[in-house]
């Protein structure tokens, strides 16, 4: 990227940032002069300690913020280097030159799982605008977090005969066909377990219980080892038309669990003149994955069961637990950390899930491509995880747009272009981790970028509106150009030329403008000495040019 497209994303990450909320990721200080090291420090320790995020100097504090700029730390490599040397953390760091002044912005990584950050004697946690030490409940939480994987734990109490015979069978058939080994099809059960780690020195892991066990087993070692799908014919129903309850092995009822959902799932026809084409309500790939997931992810020292709640449009999908340590609903597409380790291998070495034992990368993928809404995590806490999957195709067209974008070049984008598409096409602002994707996607020319500084804004291109057949649309959305902006506040300003006219019902003409972008409309029409202001601040108006020279010149002082 260049550095003029660099700077440019830089400026709209921090614009980005200063609409946002402060809270524990975003810190804002002034520091228009100098700002302390020790306590840049402890800001940063403290913004690991809670996840992860980001200081900013030279910005003021209090809405509606302002750049005021900063002289602090002229020295920034120095800077970093002092950072890393005492938190032992890779800190980023930002040097943005905004016309208003020079603006920093310290970005401090998560913390390691289980390991909180110590400087000076303490683990920093902010608390309003102070920095206090963390409480001992905290601590104790964080320490946790890198606790033993449960289910790579031995059950003394199970042996090889608890196992279903089946599932063993299954479990032998999709090793071999992922490996293409076909030693594996003849080795003996307890040789596979082994090869596998769910065995050793003859004593079962849980894992092998939870893949393979027998309702039998379950029930006296691991009753909360179960899932409980659940149908109702409508939103509002409090009662379900089918239950099941699948307490063995999970690869005994993976099958039989899709067969039950997909027994209700409707086809959507959509059809383009002559041309029809259907969609499953519930893609198959999709809901296995979120399934998957549960099992591998879950909190199995919880006594709760997993949910799979179906109605005629939407799934969900409840796990006892919350996110696994370092895991949120912001970066669950950039960081892997399983629950369930051993789960979590086993069923990627068989080719059940991707590498990186979620598979949530592939469930965002397969919803934007067929134009459904994305997996909504919202209702995830401290004690569940829950993910719903909506069936509805929100816009066919879109679809149709992206299978053709797709024949040129969508084999080679990431989840990370396929979200920006999403949120484009839906009119959302692009968080700032997405934001380097943009410049792939403009200069693809897949999507397009209006305006410029704090009124920056992207739409989809001209050949999306151009395929759906809708270029109206496109103008409306792209709106007026630069020159014909200029020549409606210049018409407004003749038309008004007694009176003269106020930036308020300036910004009335171009309302689909900041005030910003109206601004720089009228310096730019000042240079070219098209019109002038008389006045200042909020008593100020604008007149064309000849006569804003009449009112000057009848505003001196008449010589005697």
């Amino acid at each position: 990227m260049t550095s003029a497209g660099t700077n440019r994303l830089r400026l709209e990450m921090l614009d980005s940032l200063m609409r946002g909320p402060e809270d524990e990721h975003l810190e804002f200080k002034e520091a228009r002069n100098s700002f302390e090291f020790e306590d840049l420090v402890k800001y940063c320790a403290a913004l690991a300690n809670e996840g992860g995020g980001k200081i900013v100097l030279g910005v003021t504090d209090s809405r509606p913020r302002t750049i005021v700029g900063s002289r602090a730390f002229a020295e920034l490599e120095r800077t970093t280097a002092g950072l890393v040397a005492r938190l032992h953390l890779r800190i980023q760091v930002h040097e943005i030159q905004h016309p208003n002044g020079r603006v920093l912005i310290f970005e401090a990584p998560p913390r390691p799982i289980g390991m909180p950050i110590q400087y000076k004697g303490a683990y920093w946690m902010r608390a309003g605008e102070s920095l206090v030490p963390m409480t001992p409940d905290m601590l104790k939480r964080i320490f946790d977090e890198g606790g033993p994987d449960h289910s790579a734990e031995l059950c003394s109490g199970a042996a090889i005969a608890d196992l279903d015979p089946r599932a063993l069978t299954r479990l032998r058939t999709l090793w071999t066909r992922k490996t293409s080994n076909a030693t594996i099809q003849n080795s003996s059960d307890s040789q596979l377990l082994i090869d596998l780690e769910l065995m050793f020195d003859g004593a079962l892991t849980n894992a092998a219980l939870i893949l393979c066990g027998t309702k039998a087993v379950l029930g006296k070692f691991l009753p909360q080892a179960e899932v409980i799908f659940e149908y109702r014919g409508s939103e509002s129903s409090l009662q379900f038309q089918q239950r099941e309850e699948y307490r063995r092995g999970a690869l005994l009822f993976l099958d039989e669990l899709w067969a039950a959902i997909n027994l209700r799932n409707d086809l959507q026809q959509y059809r383009e003149g002559l041309f029809v084409w259907d969609i499953r309500t519930f893609n198959e790939g999709v809901v296995r994955e979120a399934i998957l997931n549960a099992i591998s992810h879950r909190d199995y020292r919880l006594s709760g069961s997993v949910f799979v709640r179906q109605y005629p449009r939407r799934i969900e999908l409840v796990s006892p637990g919350g996110f696994p340590p370092g895991i949120n609903e912001t970066n669950i597409l950039d960081r892997q950390s399983p629950r369930n380790r051993r789960i979590a291998e086993v069923l990627q070495k068989c080719g059940l899930v991707e590498r990186s034992g979620q598979g949530v990368n592939r469930m965002f993928e397969e919803c934007i491509r067929e134009s459904k809404p994305k997996p909504d995590f919202s209702g995830t806490d401290d004690h569940q995880v829950s993910v719903t999957l909506r069936g509805e195709v929100q816009d066919p067209r879109f679809l149709q747009f992206l299978e053709q974008v797709g024949r040129e070049r969508l084999s080679s984008f990431t989840t990370q272009d396929l979200l920006v598409l999403d949120l484009v096409h839906h009119d959302q602002p692009v968080p700032e981790p997405l934001r380097p994707r943009m410049e792939r996607l403009l200069d693809d020319a897949v999507i397009e970028r209006v305006g410029r500084g704090r009124g920056t804004r992207y739409i989809l291109s001209r050949k999306f509106y151009r395929f759906l057949g809708k270029r109206g649309v496109y103008t409306r959305k792209r709106g007026l150009d630069r020159e014909t902006n200029k020549a409606l506040l210049l018409k407004h300003i003749e038309d008004n030329q007694q009176e003269g006219s106020q930036l308020g019902e300036l910004m009335q003409v171009l309302p689909a403008l900041t005030r910003f972008q109206v601004q720089t409309l009228l310096r730019e029409l000042k240079r070219d000495r098209r019109i002038a202001s008389v006045g200042t601040r909020r008593a100020g108006r604008w007149f064309p040019a000849s006569r804003a020279a009449v009112i000057e010149s009848e505003r001196q002082p008449k010589s005697q």
